[in-house]
């Protein structure tokens, strides 16, 4: 019987496993070190901030594996001889394969800073992060103060987390505004006067110099690069992105770059590895998508895929539109399609903002032909599939303005603000 060995229990290689199993009889083990089941790793947050336990993380209960012949490995792989078709763990023993899935994710970035690897020092990432939070930041009187470096999704997770305890954040963002290399400068500027109305120390402009450490090995405070400034505190939080989890691939020869190189079917360098979800890297990007795409929803669409091919229908990973979604603090955002910091050459921006500061939406359209190009909303809860058939039927942007009430999830929303967002998008043709 054939065995096929998934490196990593995400939800790329978890999603994989479960539609294997769907459409055959094949042995199958995951292997993981971080934890025996399968959790929602986006859900961490809720876990520290009450509103769910660890066990309501995981989609699956513990005896799912066993009835769907799942089997499960504790251990990390230390090499892959691909000659030999074995893995090698740092545990001493072996385990061969017929067909090898590597879906290792991620790991948070690290840039050599002095006192990076203190205690009090961690990423967001993992379970044990998670319990770390509770030793270092359980509470304002162990953590007096935090500090965040980075100013991506995952900071802003970490300053909501904090702040929910009560724990004074400063947040250390080395952009001149919040996620400006992703969004157009109002959206940013509006996030920064949300960030700040939470009470977050937030710095602009702002890098991280060196960690200080006490007696004990800890985190005392840490040093601002641009102006020597010390901040006093307990608690720093590493959020500047993530890299594939790859290191233990780079000496086999398996053909990696920032992550395992695929091509379009998933496959790597090596015949029977394949890589998916947030360590595969694209040998050619897809359209406008990074060419490594550490996206939950991108994940599970690699591992249904290759699960058809791994079960003998070979098939070529097509992700469709783009689209993502995020939460900052209490606004939530959603994008489908492209809208870029900056329009594109022969592209426009349409910016609307409501008076509350909280809600806005900015569309990008192709000024020649008028094509609808994508969508960035703000406290505004959108429709996928409306924008997915919009975006494949290439409709134009006067379509969307005058059709919008159908891809609103509140239409009362837009009953109220509908003259306001078309009169703002004709006052806004008349400037162009």
């Amino acid at each position: 019987m054939e065995h096929i060995v998934i490196i990593g229990n995400g939800i790329s290689g978890v999603t994989a496993a479960r539609h294997i199993r769907k459409l055959s009889d094949k042995k199958i083990t995951i292997i993981s070190s971080e934890t025996e089941h399968f959790f929602s790793r986006t859900a961490l947050m809720y876990v520290y901030m009450g509103h769910m336990k660890f066990e309501h993380l995981k989609p699956y209960e513990d005896w799912f594996w066993k009835k769907n012949r799942i089997e499960l490995q504790q251990g990390f792989v230390k090499t892959i001889d691909v000659k030999s078709k074995t893995l090698h763990f740092t545990e001493g023993f072996t385990m061969t394969y017929d067909k090898l899935v590597i879906t290792t994710g991620s790991k948070p970035n690290k840039f050599g800073w002095k006192g990076e690897d203190l205690n009090g020092v961690q990423g967001l990432y993992s379970k044990q992060d998670l319990e770390n939070l509770e030793i270092y930041a359980p509470n304002n009187k162990t953590c007096r103060h935090a500090v965040i470096v980075g100013g991506g999704l995952i900071g802003i997770e970490l300053a909501e987390m904090l702040n929910s305890r009560n724990i004074p954040v400063t947040f250390l963002v080395r952009e001149s505004s919040f996620w400006n290399g992703v969004l157009p400068q109002s959206e940013s500027e509006m996030l920064n006067k949300h960030i700040k109305n939470h009470h977050i120390d937030l710095r602009l402009s702002s890098n991280l110099k060196e960690i200080i450490s006490d007696q004990n090995g800890k985190v005392k405070s840490i040093i601002i690069q641009e102006t020597g400034e010390e901040i006093s505190c307990d608690f720093v939080g590493l959020t500047t992105g993530v890299s594939p989890n790859i290191d233990f691939i780079k000496e086999s020869e398996i053909e990696t770059k920032k992550g395992v190189l695929v091509n379009r079917f998933l496959e790597t360098s090596i015949p029977d590895i394949y890589a998916i979800g947030d360590c595969a890297e694209q040998r050619e990007a897809i359209g406008n998508r990074p060419v490594i795409e550490a996206v939950w929803y991108t994940g599970r669409m690699m591992g249904e895929t290759l699960a058809q091919t791994l079960c003998g229908n070979k098939l070529e990973y097509k992700p469709g539109h783009w689209f993502n979604s995020a939460k900052f603090f209490d606004i939530e955002y959603q994008t489908y399609g492209w809208v870029f910091p900056e329009p594109k050459e022969n592209h426009a921006h349409f910016h609307w903002i409501h008076q509350d500061d909280s809600k806005c939406i900015t569309m990008e359209y192709n000024t020649i032909t008028n094509e609808f190009l994508g969508i960035n909303t703000f406290g505004i809860r959108m429709r996928h599939e409306v924008f997915d058939t919009w975006l494949s039927e290439k409709q134009n942007i006067d379509y969307v303005i005058s059709h919008l009430e159908a891809a609103n999830f509140d239409p009362e929303f837009y009953k109220h603000f509908e003259k306001d967002i078309q009169a703002s998008f004709k006052k806004t043709l008349q400037t162009i």
